[in-house]
């Protein structure tokens, strides 16, 4: 019996190394800042919509951008959920988030930070051509509890109005993408601003792979994702997107068109992702 029993300890796989394959729904979602100017739309309005979608289609990861911190809280409630994130105006609370929430039962949070998106990324601040706002991005190291695997994710959300801040964001992404994860595995999660022509985005093509263009399934949804919450919006220019490193497999890619009672949960549509890393 002895023996039997010593067998099966060696048989089976040791604690703390990898096993299997990694596999999460992950999703990038611009929120729309709460605001009294949005009428109907203001988000007391949608919030049960936001959380109810994230609940039902099983996200795991949610990459997020522009949450006011009250946005922020109402999202942390979330059954099971924690989050990291900074307000870009302040490197604390002030001023919209890049908050990524993820699932505590999957995933332990290993490590966190956040970088600006200008010439001095270390603290608040803006740069080149931006007139608006700090730009912001913020990124997690995740491990996966039962396979014990570890990757990195970012959210981002890049200027909407100046065009060399966009051009120089997706190249300090790119540093900072090797800065932090180095040769791990990652995600690139985020609003763009950019169209899949421009030339932020073949920047960015120019070291990662775009989720909808390498999704195993045909991509679900319309190519736009930016609806400005009208409900008969084109849904042509795509400024959402999944970025990813090489090793991932997109095992489907979605840009939901969700309403309840004929109205969006927000001005974007979430782009949502499954992703296996074998």
């Amino acid at each position: 019996m002895r023996t039997v029993l010593l067998m099966a300890l060696l048989a089976a796989p040791a604690i703390g190394h990898a096993a299997g394959a990694l596999e999460f729904t992950a999703a990038t979602w611009n929120l729309r800042l709460d605001t009294p100017d949005d009428g109907p739309n203001v988000w007391a309005n949608r919030r049960d919509a936001v959380r109810e979608l994230v609940r039902y289609h099983g996200i795991e990861l949610l990459d997020t951008q522009e949450g006011l911190m009250n946005q922020i809280r109402d999202l942390a409630a979330m059954p099971g959920f924690a989050w990291v994130g900074v307000g870009r105006d302040d490197g604390k609370d002030e001023g919209e988030h890049s908050a990524i929430f993820y699932k505590t039962a999957r995933f332990e949070l290993l490590a966190h930070g956040d970088f600006w998106l200008s010439a001095t990324p270390d603290r608040p601040s803006r740069s080149w051509d931006s007139r608006c706002c700090n730009r912001l991005a913020t990124w997690v190291r995740l491990r996966e509890r039962q396979t014990q695997r570890e990757f990195y994710a970012f959210s981002v959300h890049f200027d909407h109005e100046a065009e060399v801040s966009r051009r120089e964001s997706a190249k300090l992404m790119l540093r900072k993408l090797q800065e932090i994860a180095g040769s791990m595995p990652a995600v690139i999660l985020g609003d763009f601003n950019a169209t899949p022509d421009s030339e932020p985005v073949r920047i960015m093509k120019s070291a990662l792979r775009d989720g909808r263009a390498e999704s195993e399934s045909p991509p679900y949804g319309p190519v736009g994702t930016f609806n400005g919450f009208h409900i008969d919006a084109p849904l042509k220019e795509r400024i959402d997107y999944a970025w990813l490193t090489p090793g991932w497999r997109v095992l489907r890619y979605a840009a939901l068109t969700d309403t309840i009672e004929g109205r969006f949960p927000s001005d974007h549509l979430p782009v949502v992702v499954r992703l296996r890393f074998d």
